[in-house]
């Protein structure tokens, strides 16, 4: 297997200023140079990592009272992965320590607090990995191209963003921010896959027709996205989503990063070893 070591892959895909939505290509493979079965056997092997790593966040929070969490956001248009995203990477981990949330429309509930309300309410617990499927990134991507508010209240929510993350940071929570992006004709080929299956039907949404003719809007939205709320804190990881395969050992890659930046190990026993083997033992 000829492959790059899986390190580069998150440096490869951080944004930086001056990058342009326009430039990236969705289909290419950033720090990894292996095929798609190469990519396919390191999924597997990384996944294996991930979980350990799950698992001592979850254990040093149960045992060592660590507040600590990760939360991983994806944000892509539709069919861009997100959902295979949480099934065969999130899905790889003990779910036991992971709590996912797909935001949808907000509800009449919601729509009467404040949009970031349904996001801090959704919040990973301490120890856990949280999943977002969309975010509070839906207030100013979905929000701008539809006009659903007036630019002055949409424009104000950088801001706003960038405060929520800085306090999230501080309060230990590790942010992996994915923008995932895939080219039109990898979406229409997606969504013709749903029409073209019975078991996928439940999957098609007809708007995502509508959507598909506001493309060059969504692009400059996401490249605000990108150039407002990418910080040294919780940056922006920008992932060519075209080969599924890449996409999830990707953002494999990203969490993996995230949880070996914990410098987590396992918690030392608070009893005595020896004396608790012989009253075992005796039992």
């Amino acid at each position: 297997m000829t492959t790059t070591s899986p390190v580069p892959i998150p440096e490869a895909l951080r944004f930086r200023a001056g990058d342009k939505v326009t430039d990236i290509d969705p289909g290419a493979t950033p720090g990894f140079k292996g095929s798609k079965s190469d990519g396919q056997q390191l999924q597997e092997e990384r996944s294996a990592r991930l979980a350990e790593l799950q698992e001592l966040l979850y254990a040093n929070h149960k045992a060592a009272d660590d507040p600590r969490s990760v939360l991983l956001v994806l944000q892509g248009m539709d069919a861009s992965g997100k959902g295979g995203i949480v099934k065969h990477v999130v899905g790889a981990v003990n779910p036991m320590g992971v709590r996912y949330t797909a935001f949808g429309k907000p509800t009449e509930e919601e729509l009467a607090h404040h949009y970031l309300w349904r996001i801090r309410r959704a919040l990973p617990p301490a120890g856990h990995i949280g999943g977002f499927d969309r975010s509070h990134y839906e207030d100013v991507l979905v929000v701008r191209v539809h006009n659903l508010v007036a630019p002055e209240v949409w424009g104000a929510r950088y801001d706003e963003i960038n405060a929520f993350e800085r306090e999230l940071v501080d309060n230990g929570v590790t942010l992996v921010k994915a923008a995932m992006f895939i080219s039109p004709e990898e979406q229409k080929k997606q969504l013709l896959e749903r029409l073209d299956d019975p078991t996928k039907h439940w999957k098609y949404n007809p708007g995502d027709v509508d959507e598909r003719l506001r493309w060059a809007d969504y692009q400059e939205a996401y490249q605000a996205v990108l150039d407002r709320t990418s910080t040294d804190y919780a940056p922006w990881y920008v992932v060519p989503s075209d080969r599924r395969w890449y996409s999830r050992l990707a953002i494999t890659e990203l969490l993996i990063a995230a949880l070996e930046g914990l410098d987590l190990s396992w918690p030392p026993a608070t009893f005595d070893i020896e004396t608790e083997r012989r009253r075992l033992l005796d039992s």
